[in-house]
């Protein structure tokens, strides 16, 4: 048997136990001089993760709080510690610790402007906590709060709150007085009801309302007219309020309500994204497609859906669809258009008609497999029709007229009988060689939504278009023309129009009595300026993207810094010489910014 020389460990070992609370004297500690002088430099305090189960008294009167130093004393050295250099306390991290109650001195932090207080064990707050005139970021997750004092409602200032994981079961209708809040998370509670006053917080961009206990929203919650995000999935909802007035919102998730029915979206022209998966919805409405042409995600798996609308081509922006596990048990044959389409789901369905081995073999299979049955679908068509137009069945299945490339120089008129008697929204005969716009079109002017006209001949556009007044897209992209009719004006429900790689010298008239205009791309021309007074540009209130790259355009105005609402502005590849190509690669946002601070005053 080997023997082993046994060496003396060198860690000292001391007698304490792992697990200890700490008593009031031990919380006392933790505050050290160092600390002190480190909150008195710089007005931040951290006691996050300290195991405190108290708040060190001197915490609260630190602003007051005096050091005496009586060892190494220098008169001579300059000091930042000094009381004529000391800060006021205006961040304080109390965090990740067990503190059960917050004194009523609280109040004597005057000048605080973020507290985070979350994971902790509160079980209250003092009504003190009212007398915090600057906090403006406030965190108080996961503690065992069940209600808020009535003076917490005074916290005016206050533009960041979140407060979830707690049991917060109430909140009253003084809520509505925190106006100038812009994030607000009261996830993970148990409200039953929101007050009226929620209305009130004008400036919310992001709210978050999930797993909680509600059962409907009220009615002005419609009036968050600043909303971009609102979750408000794992509740008891019945039904969603008419959405339309929320012109901002571009995600809204609802996922695991008792939804049975989509609200009305229009109006929401952001919106791109839609979670809504595990209701009892039934139907997608040809409405809701019509008013949903900018959304990227539709997540409406688990719901009761038979049938999806023939007009659901309309979603022209989708990437990505999830019909999991919903009650389908055919497919239109249109929803192959969808050219946009990166994800589709359609396992957990019905679908009679479609083989098991192209529901499982991915987006691209299925895909694939509705293109064939379209192409198949128009082949024998064509057969039948002298290899040329799509006969009533088709155009009925797909709403749509679909003739690019097929060198036409003109469409007879009774296909456009045909497809206004079917009700067609969306006409493209791109890639041809018209030199005229078939006026064959008008036929249809009641249920026309799209057209494509782009890549032809074509050098003037018959007014009588306008009187297609569903239009919401047109493309004359890549033809001859130097300007539009003034009656395309009257076109209020146009949402995108592009006109790039033509003759124009400028941006016609017509589209600025577009109101609606969302996307405008104009590249590719001749247009020498940009007019943004009042009744040109700076009438269109909701245009988004803007493209004017490679023209000729020779000063940009800086009043056009003060379009705050373009998301997309591009002015590459124009002769002026200021911005220069360093600031316009910066991106929008600084673009516009550079254009504002050069506004003569």
């Amino acid at each position: 048997m080997s023997r082993r020389n046994h060496a003396k460990s060198r860690i000292n070992v001391r007698n304490k136990s792992v697990f200890h609370l700490q008593d009031k004297k031990a919380d006392e500690n933790e505050l050290s001089i160092g600390l002190i002088k480190s909150a008195k430099r710089t007005g931040q305090l951290s006691l996050c993760n300290r195991g405190l189960g108290t708040v060190p008294e001197n915490v609260w009167k630190i602003d007051e709080l005096v050091l005496e130093e009586t060892k190494d004393v220098d008169f001579s050295r300059t000091d930042n510690n000094n009381w004529w250099n000391a800060e006021s306390l205006t961040t304080l991290d109390l965090s990740s610790n067990v503190i059960k109650t917050i004194p009523p001195d609280v109040k004597l932090l005057q000048q605080l402007v973020t507290l985070k207080l979350h994971d902790n064990a509160l079980i209250n707050l003092p009504p003190e906590f009212g007398e915090l005139k600057n906090l403006a970021n406030l965190s108080l997750d996961r503690n065992k709060l069940t209600e808020l004092p009535k003076e917490f409602y005074k916290l005016t200032e206050l533009r960041w709150f979140s407060m979830s994981h707690n049991e917060l079961k109430k909140i009253e209708p003084d809520f509505g007085d925190l106006v100038m809040l812009t994030f607000l998370d009261l996830s993970h509670n148990k409200l039953k009801e929101l007050p009226p006053g929620m209305g009130y917080l004008v400036r919310l961009v992001d709210l978050n309302l999930s797993n909680n206990e509600l059962t409907e929203l009220p009615p002005d919650i419609v009036n968050l007219r600043e909303l971009r995000k609102m979750n408000i999935s794992k509740n008891h909802l019945k039904k969603l309020p008419t959405m339309g007035e929320l012109r901002k919102m571009e995600i809204l998730d609802a996922n695991h309500n008792d939804i049975d029915r989509l609200p009305d979206f229009y109006g929401c022209t952001a919106l791109k994204e839609i979670y809504i998966a595990n209701n009892f919805i039934k139907e997608i409405t040809e409405e809701f497609c019509d008013q949903m042409q900018n959304l990227r995600v539709l997540n409406i798996r688990d719901n009761k859906i038979e049938l999806l609308p023939e007009n659901i081509s309309l979603l022209q922006r989708l990437k990505r669809l999830d019909l999991t596990n919903n009650n389908l048990n055919k497919l239109p044959k249109n929803l192959g258009l969808l050219s946009q389409l990166q994800s589709i789901n359609m396992d957990g369905n019905k679908l009679s008609f479609v083989r098991q081995d192209i529901i499982r073999g991915g987006t691209d299979r299925m895909m694939k497999y509705l293109r064939d049955r379209i192409a198949e679908e128009v082949d024998s068509d064509s057969r039948v029709l002298n290899n040329e137009w799509p006969d009533t069945f088709t155009l009925k299945k797909s709403q749509a007229l679909m003739l690019p490339g097929k060198d036409l120089t003109s469409v007879p008129a009774n296909v456009f009988n045909t497809a206004a008697n079917v009700e067609v929204h969306i006409v493209d005969i791109s890639k041809n060689k018209f030199k005229e716009v078939p006026l064959g079109i008008c036929q249809i002017k009641n249920t026309l939504c799209q057209l494509i006209l782009s890549s032809n001949n074509i050098e003037t556009i018959p007014r009588e278009i306008s009187e297609c007044t569903h239009l919401q897209y047109i493309d004359l992209g890549k033809n001859f023309l130097t300007d539009l009719p003034l009656e395309f004006g009257t076109l209020k429900n146009m949402r995108e129009l592009v006109i790039s790689c033509n003759k124009f010298t400028h941006i016609p008239r017509c589209v600025y009595n577009m109101e609606n205009l969302e996307i405008l791309l104009a590249a590719e021309n001749k247009i020498s300026e940009i007019n943004v007074s009042s009744d040109a540009l700076g009438n269109l209130k909701k245009l988004a993207v803007l493209d004017l790259s490679n023209n000729s355009i020779i000063t940009v105005p800086p009043e056009l810094g003060n379009f705050t609402h373009l998301r997309t502005l591009e002015l590459m590849g124009n002769c002026f010489r200021q911005p220069r190509h360093a600031i316009l690669a910066k991106g929008t946002a600084s673009l516009l910014s550079y254009l504002r601070d050069r506004i003569p005053n």
